[in-house]
């Protein structure tokens, strides 16, 4: 079985997420990072917007954001792109934001694919951000499956697996259920989101799963540690 690369071994090959719009490339001699992906702008982070995939009338700033974030991926040429679904908004209903939002990750699929990048989706639980739309692993995977039909799409499941235990649990069989589309993994521990081997979930047996599966898959520490980073590490000693 093929170990899977955690982001933050201290042998190479090293890679590195960015969350909003990078001012550096992690890439170059400095660095010597790989790219393994970022997202497209979201919004106003600071009013509270997670996304705008979903948001009908936001169309023309969705595809701006495209824009902006083809311009970044031109240069630092990261494996995939994460595309936020955004908030419901309270005055529109169900079916008017899944295909707003199909609507849209098809545009940014179309965008990527010429860069020779996939575009990911990722549920997010509602205990950490209340009112957003693809909140639910089920409707991701209905929706790959839709977007997917099309043998030239390049949209794929981000798959957190705190996020997945505090909307179902049972995270090895969703990673299951979930192989078709999984192209990035990311880990934290639940409920916290602390280290990955803190609380409820049996991180070895999930990582022992996920790299049956995926042996090639990418593992982002998506986790806020619970004191200092360096003393949180001693749970990656196991995968060194």
């Amino acid at each position: 079985m093929g170990a899977p690369r955690i982001f933050g071994a201290p042998k190479p090959p090293r890679a590195v997420i960015l969350i909003l719009e990078p001012d550096t490339d992690p890439s170059s001699p400095e660095f010597g990072l790989l790219q393994a992906l970022f997202n497209l702008p979201p919004g106003n982070w600071d009013a509270g917007e997670r996304g705008l995939a979903c948001l009908p009338g936001r169309e023309d700033e969705f595809g701006k954001s495209i824009e902006t974030a083809t311009a970044y991926a031109d240069v630092l040429r990261p494996l995939r792109v994460h595309c936020m679904a955004g908030l419901k908004a309270p005055d529109t209903d169900f079916r008017t934001h899944r295909e707003t939002y199909v609507t849209n990750v098809r545009k940014a699929a179309k965008a990527f694919r010429e860069l020779g990048i996939d575009v990911l989706i990722e549920p997010i639980n509602p205990y950490d951000i209340p009112g957003y739309f693809l909140d639910d692993f089920g409707l991701a995977l209905e929706i790959l499956a839709e977007i997917n039909r099309d043998s030239a799409a390049n949209v794929r499941l981000q798959f957190d697996i705190y996020h997945c235990q505090r909307i179902h649990g049972d995270v090895t069989g969703w990673l299951e259920r979930c192989k078709e589309y999984t192209a990035h993994l990311q880990i934290a521990g639940t409920p916290d989101r602390h280290e990955p081997d803190h609380g409820d979930l049996p991180l070895e047996e999930i990582l022992e799963v996920a790299g049956a599966l995926h042996p090639d898959l990418w593992i982002g520490c998506e986790y806020r540690p619970a004191g200092k980073t360096e003393d949180g590490l001693g749970w990656l000693n196991r995968w060194r």
